[in-house]
């Protein structure tokens, strides 16, 4: 698996058709959205509660291969000053183990705020509070995607 720290150097190999997912990688689940073929609109799909690597991989791996993705989108925490702390090591951890299984292209995206952002769409929906804990990790890769999805259209434009 190729890591990127940057889309538009994802982009020139990428497809030109075919799904991406988003990843909110956290300490107890990982949540998980995938866009359509045209890579227009990110849906969120589900949240796997993680076990240990090897099982949490199995799953997601499985699921990737269902839905033909393309490549991934892994959200990154960094500290809302830019600086990595250890959230950001324990991401980069993942995506180098999840390398060794899954040959898929992958992407890092600041996912500053996309958590909070899932959470007040989902305050606004009115949805219940025990609702939004249920969906809060796939709503944020939701959130996460589709900002990649958004970068990913400005950069086939020729728009910086």
């Amino acid at each position: 698996m190729s890591q990127f720290e940057l889309m538009e150097d994802l982009a020139p190999l990428l497809p030109p058709m075919g799904a991406l997912a988003g990843l909110d990688f956290g300490d107890k689940t990982i949540g998980v959205a995938i866009s359509d073929r045209m890579r227009g609109v990110a849906t969120p799909v589900l949240t796997i509660r993680r076990v240990k690597f090897t099982v949490d991989a199995d799953a997601l791996i499985k699921l990737l291969e269902a839905r033909e993705v393309v490549g991934l989108v892994l959200g990154l925490p960094r500290n809302m000053d830019g600086s990595e702390g250890p959230r950001v090591q324990a991401t980069r951890a993942f995506a180098r183990n999840l390398a060794r299984l899954c040959p898929l292209p992958l992407v890092y995206w600041d996912e500053r705020l996309s958590t909070v952002a899932a959470e007040r769409a989902m305050i606004e929906a009115d949805m219940s509070r025990k609702r939004r804990k249920e969906l809060i990790d796939h709503v944020a890769a939701g959130y996460i995607l589709q900002g990649a999805l958004d970068r990913l259209a400005h950069i086939k434009r020729g728009q910086v």
